[in-house]
């Protein structure tokens, strides 16, 4: 099924729903393996001790951010050309599911430390692809009038997608006394075996896009010709960036307070832990809150964005960031904790929902997949720098909070960039 480019007829309920599904589905991998259970399993129980464990879970992460920020913008010129985008993210989506399938095979020793990383930062680098090509899709399939709303349920569903599994990985596997369906504890069944559950659920909820989302017909049908034409186009694209200033200013300022976000998910727990004391359990119940706080932000907000704009929408979510995130700092308590942290998860998610929707008003129609190429580029070529300055500012100073002082700067920065982007600016 295709849906040609230049039509303004948006998606029918069917298609939006197939859509959205998608986000829960592969929200359970970001939230399983890469957050929770199969990260912190590597960190202790494969790897010599947690310390280096996290190291080389975290260098993984980054060269498969480093490989998605070179190759996305690539990818996606190549597919402006070529025309359909569910190709694209029917490849990166089966790699990421037969990866995370593959960790079941990763055992509680040493031996085993490299397959994890391969397999993992395959299956990181694969989910970051798809991403590129399906949120892509979203100018197509809604109208300008509810672009932010569609963007913010759908980020509103992966939330619960990601809360629903871990929930069902923990009840129904990791947490009882006796392991289900004979799995052996001795050897971490329990635990190993999220990676195939991962697999099957993003397998299970990605189906529906695949039948019911219409796609864009294909244009070039010889692939070596889309690739020429494709890497062409994403030069002239370069060159001609300058012409689009208002481009250029979303994306910096997106790049600083994304890397601001990034900070706050790796250190949030570990701030938990070292100033509030926080047990393990607790900081996963803290995780869980966070979910449904941010879920129900992406959900209220996208009525926002479409009423007053997603410029708007990020700066107002920035400011509260920017506050709550400086109160957090100076307060005593594991309760204040609970209470502020819990209040930023409601606007965490609009600054990704309407991130994405600003960005899908942004950009010319016929090179969509190239630009959220450059937006992927944006959210992780320097991925590294916020979890460096927090490192760095923690060890000159021995102090937590200074440390992590350095997400509320970059969220400074981002809105600082960002204000003097006027909606006049928008070719749209």
């Amino acid at each position: 099924m295709s849906r040609d480019k230049h039509e303004i007829k948006p998606a029918g309920r069917l298609e939006l729903a197939a859509w959205g599904l998608f986000d829960l589905a592969n929200s359970a991998f970001a939230t399983v393996i890469v957050t929770f259970v199969f990260a912190t399993y590597f960190a202790k129980a494969v790897a010599p001790n947690e310390t280096e464990g996290t190291a080389l879970w975290g260098w993984a992460m980054a060269l498969s951010g480093i490989a998605v920020a070179l190759l996305a913008p690539i990818f996606g010129a190549i597919a402006d050309r070529g025309g359909p985008r569910k190709p694209w993210i029917a490849f990166f989506t089966l790699l990421c599911i037969v990866s995370c399938a593959c960790l079941w095979f990763v055992a509680p020793d040493q031996q085993f430390i490299v397959l994890a990383l391969i397999l993992a930062g395959l299956a990181n680098a694969a989910f970051e692809f798809g991403q590129v090509f399906y949120n892509a899709m979203l100018p197509g399939l809604a109208s300008p009038q509810k672009i932010g709303r569609i963007s913010g349920w759908c980020l509103g569903l992966g939330y619960v997608g990601g809360l629903l599994c871990l929930g069902v990985t923990l009840l129904v596997f990791v947490r009882p006394e006796v392991a289900p369906f004979g799995l052996d504890k001795e050897m971490q069944e329990q635990v190993r075996i999220v990676g195939p559950f991962v697999a099957l659920w993003f397998l299970v909820f990605a189906l529906p896009l695949f039948f019911f989302t219409l796609d864009r017909p294909r244009k070039i049908k010889i692939p070596s010709n889309a690739v020429r034409e494709g890497l062409g186009e994403l030069y002239r694209t370069l060159v001609e960036l300058k012409t689009r200033p208002w481009i250029i200013r979303f994306l910096i300022a997106r790049l600083l307070y994304i890397d601001g976000l990034a900070a706050l998910f790796a250190f949030g727990g570990l701030y938990a832990a070292g100033t509030f004391g926080m047990s393990v359990e607790e900081i996963l119940a803290f995780g869980i809150v966070l979910n449904i706080t941010a879920g129900l932000g992406s959900f209220l907000f996208g009525w926002i964005d479409d009423r007053f704009g997603a410029k708007l929408t990020i700066e107002i979510s920035l400011l509260c960031l920017i506050g709550l995130s400086t109160v957090i700092l100076l307060v005593e308590g594991a309760l204040w904790f609970w209470i502020l942290g819990s209040a930023i998860g409601i606007f965490i998610g609009p600054v990704q929902a309407s991130s994405r929707s600003f960005m899908a008003r942004l950009v010319p129609p016929e090179q969509t997949t190239q630009f959220f190429g450059l937006f992927a580029l944006s959210g992780k070529v320097t991925a590294f720098v916020a979890p460096a300055g927090v490192a760095f500012l923690t060890a000159i100073s021995d102090s937590q909070r200074v440390g992590m002082s350095i997400i509320i700067v970059l969220f400074v920065l981002g809105l600082i960039v960002l204000r003097p982007l006027t909606v006049g600016e928008d070719p749209a």
